[in-house]
Formats: structure tokens, C-alpha cells, sequence
């Protein structure tokens, strides 16, 4: 009997909606084209450690409404800087070599790797290597270069704007000041998207350094008018001009060792301060990242999915998957790490943000 082709599948860097939606149009994908699909347990380190479990119609059945992966993942560990204890001290090597031996062990002949621009780094050094391989961008940041929209956003976005829906009749009710923080890392996405939808009063973003006495002056401007509440949307990454970062922690060996977080209180406490009115903090998180995609997401992540396999069988190798005019094309994996994509600060949602009464704390 002719042995079928095989590749694998795994599963990069912070969780998010649309992951199993992606790993099961991968797999029927896959199967419909005669190939067999491994998959990869908890990210880049299972290339590493060996960690490869079939995939087929079973395995993937009833996962697309669900969040999260079915395949683990970790935003700690990279095959090219790998934590290795040696006689209790942890030392980092690179154990690339692993992950084309484990490859070969298995008879993988190609890898598809959905991820962020984390993730995506590592694949384009993987693909540097020789291995045949094929990027699905996943984020719910939006912030990935050379594609409209990741999977996992809609969601993210989503659930911003349903807070801000319930905390509009508290803030009104209590005549407080309600500031929300939300993720989206060193891009506004999310802050912008779910402002605007959730009728915020003040969006403050990375891309646009906010002064604090402007946005102080327009809550007691409101209060002035009669509107004595104020809903402000900060993301986790936006900053006062001529300040810095807040960031919550450093986690050394991860992606990212820089954790953001913790603006959203200090914005809080500040604007009490300067406007003597009650203001109250509530940071959304993970819940961001959890529970069941929007159907938007799903369809995105279906189409994603399956244009990565198509890619593969037609011979594309070290190309990211992404949308474009609503279109799913290929782009080179090379374009795309360590170039974020941010809000445009003169753009459409900017200015449509603006012409409804949005204030950004530079005006």
C-alpha cells in the first residue's frame, strides 16, 4: 500500500477563539486531500519534547463552537531559545535540531503553525530551516501585518462591548466615572472597535499618547451639561504623553516578557482625583481570550483553515494565510514578524470615533 503524505498542525503562543475552528478545517481539509494530519500538543514545545497525537474526523468532531485549543499551547517556549535545567539551573539552548529530528521521526513532511507574530517568528526561522510550512495569523490584538482582520478579534472585541453595554446603566446609575481596560497589547484595535460599539466617551490607545487634564476636563464637562457619568475605554497599552508603560509584570523565556496591565486603575484613581467624581476600574483579562468564538470568527477561522492546506497541496512554502478586500490570499511569513500593524491615527475609525463625540485625550 502507498503510504499517504503526512503534515502536522499546532497551535502557537495566547490562546483565543477560532482555534479548534481552525484545526478542524485543517484536519477535513487535509483528509479530503489524501493527506494525514498530526497534531502538535502544547505549541512550539511539542515539536521539541515529541508530543504528536493523530488527528482525524473523530478528534476533531463537535470542536467548532468551542474556545480555547484542543491541542494545549504556551507562550513560553521557543525551539531556538529552549529552557533546559542542567544540575538545577535552567540555561536556554538551541534545540532546533529536536524539532527536524522529531519531524522526520514521524515521516511530517510539512507543518501548518497558527499563531501570532510571536509564533509566526519562530515559524519563519523553522521555514529558514527547510521545513515546509504554512502560517495561520491568530491574535485577538488584530495587530498582524498584511491581513484586515485575525480570528479571535471579533470575539475579543465582542465581549469589550458587552461590558461597556452593562456598565453604561451602573456608571449612569451611581453617576460615576467607569473606566474599562481591555487588552490589544501595543495596537488599539480592541479599545477602538468596542468603544465606538459601546458608545464610549473616551478612548485612550497606544497609537495616540492621551493627556490626562484633557480627559479629566471632559468628564467635568459632561457632568457640566448634565451628564454626570463617564464610560472611558483604555487599552492595556496606551500611555500618557512623555510617559511610560504600565506594566504589570516580566516573565523571562516567554515571547513576550513584557506584561502589560494596570492602567486602567491608575486611570481610575487619577481621575477621581481631578474631578471629584466616584471613578471605578474593571479589567476585562482573559475573558477576552475565552469561551465560544462569534460566528464571524468561526467562518474566518474555517476559511483560514482550509486555504492553509490549499496552500500546502499547491506548493506554497513560508507563506502566512490572510484576508485581504475579503479575499484569502498568501503573503510571505518574511513580511510579516516584527512588523505590528496599529490603528491608523488618521483613519476612518479614528475619525468616525471623533465626529460621534469620542474623545482620544489629545484634543
Amino acid at each position: 500500500m502507498t503510504k499517504k503524505r503526512r503534515i502536522a498542525v499546532l497551535t502557537g503562543g495566547g490562546d483565543c477563539p477560532g482555534l479548534n475552528a481552525v484545526i478542524r478545517a485543517v484536519v477535513k481539509t487535509a483528509v479530503a486531500g489524501e493527506l494525514e494530519v498530526l497534531g502538535v500538543t502544547n505549541g512550539f514545545a511539542g515539536l521539541v519534547e515529541d508530543w504528536f497525537r493523530p488527528l482525524g474526523d473523530a478528534e476533531v468532531s463537535g470542536i467548532l463552537p468551542r474556545g480555547g485549543t484542543i491541542l494545549g499551547t504556551t507562550n513560553r517556549d521557543n525551539p531556538f531559545h529552549y529552557p533546559v535545567e542542567n544540575g538545577g539551573v535552567c540555561a536556554y539552548r538551541d534545540e532546533s535540531e529536536r524539532v527536524l529530528a522529531n519531524l522526520k521521526r514521524h515521516n511530517v513532511e510539512g507543518l501548518i503553525v497558527i499563531g501570532g507574530d510571536g509564533s509566526l517568528k519562530i515559524a519563519t526561522l523553522l521555514s529558514a530551516k527547510g521545513i515546509p510550512l504554512v502560517g495561520v495569523p491568530k491574535t485577538i490584538d488584530n495587530d498582524i501585518p498584511h491581513t484586515e482582520r485575525t480570528f479571535g478579534f471579533d470575539t475579543a472585541a465582542m465581549v469589550a462591548t458587552e461590558a461597556l453595554d452593562r456598565l453604561h446603566t451602573t456608571a449612569e446609575s451611581h453617576h460615576r466615572v467607569m473606566v474599562l481596560e481591555v487588552m490589544g497589547r501595543y495596537a488599539g484595535w480592541i479599545a477602538l472597535h468596542a468603544g465606538i460599539a459601546g458608545g464610549a466617551h473616551c478612548i485612550l490607545i497606544p497609537e495616540i499618547p492621551y493627556e490626562l487634564a484633557k480627559v479629566a476636563e471632559h468628564v467635568r464637562q459632561r457632568a457640566a451639561k448634565g451628564k454626570p457619568f463617564s464610560i472611558v475605554v483604555v487599552a492595556e497599552g496606551a500611555k500618557p504623553v512623555g510617559g511610560a508603560l504600565t506594566i504589570a509584570r516580566r516573565v523571562e523565556g516567554s515571547f513576550e516578557s513584557i506584561r502589560l496591565g494596570g492602567i486602567g486603575e491608575k486611570l481610575a484613581g487619577q481621575l477621581e482625583d481631578m474631578t471629584g467624581m466616584e471613578a471605578r476600574c474593571t479589567v476585562l483579562g482573559h475573558v477576552q481570550r475565552g469561551g465560544t468564538p462569534t460566528s464571524y470568527d468561526r467562518v474566518l477561522s474555517t476559511r483560514y483553515g482550509v486555504a492553509a492546506v490549499e496552500a500546502y497541496l499547491r506548493g506554497e512554502r513560508g507563506v502566512m494565510v490572510a484576508l485581504q478586500e475579503n479575499r484569502i490570499v498568501t503573503v510571505p511569513l518574511s513580511c510579516v514578524a516584527d512588523q505590528p500593524s496599529n490603528v491608523p491615527v488618521e483613519g476612518e475609525l479614528v475619525r468616525v470615533a471623533r465626529s460621534v463625540g469620542v474623545v482620544f485625550g489629545n484634543e
